[in-house]
């Protein structure tokens, strides 16, 4: 599957705290593209995966998110709740089917390999409550958009 972990350092003093959320050299591709999404407690997006090769770097910014990963292949899952209570950067090939849901209200970043091209857009869905992680979420009525819904 090939998730991989990033743990983020906090530096804390009396103005409030810093933290590097990404080293560049680190990753296994450059990041092309960086997106920022607000998601309410219950607020489930994906899962999607991309076949032309962009991979996601996910960082919850504010509150906490449970990410969750499945391998369309094996069907291996993995699943890492990120965010205030566990300052954690998650680097996911994007073949992975892939989404998060909002445990609380939060501010998720997410750093792409890839440009987004609205005329042709690289993602594809797998229903949320699909039988290989619809055990994972914390929630069996979560907020879908309209996408999300028919995946």
């Amino acid at each position: 599957m090939n998730v991989q972990r990033f743990p983020l350092t906090v530096h804390e003093d009396e103005r409030g705290w810093f933290t590097e959320l990404v080293r560049a050299s680190a990753l296994p591709k450059p990041i092309k593209q960086a997106n920022l999404s607000r998601s309410r407690k219950g607020v489930i997006r994906g899962l999607h995966y991309h076949e032309r090769g962009q991979d996601d770097l996910f960082v919850c910014l504010s509150g906490m998110v449970r990410v969750v990963v499945l391998d369309r292949d094996t069907g291996e899952a993995f699943t890492e709740d990120i965010g205030d209570d566990n300052p954690v950067a998650l680097y996911v090939p994007g073949i992975n089917a892939h989404g998060y849901e909002a445990l609380t209200d939060a501010l998720f970043a997410y750093l792409v390999t890839e440009e987004y091209d609205p005329a042709d857009p690289d993602e594809h869905g797998i229903p949320w409550d699909d039988e290989r992680v619809r055990h994972l979420w914390s929630t069996t009525s979560p907020v879908l958009s309209a996408r999300d819904a028919l995946s």
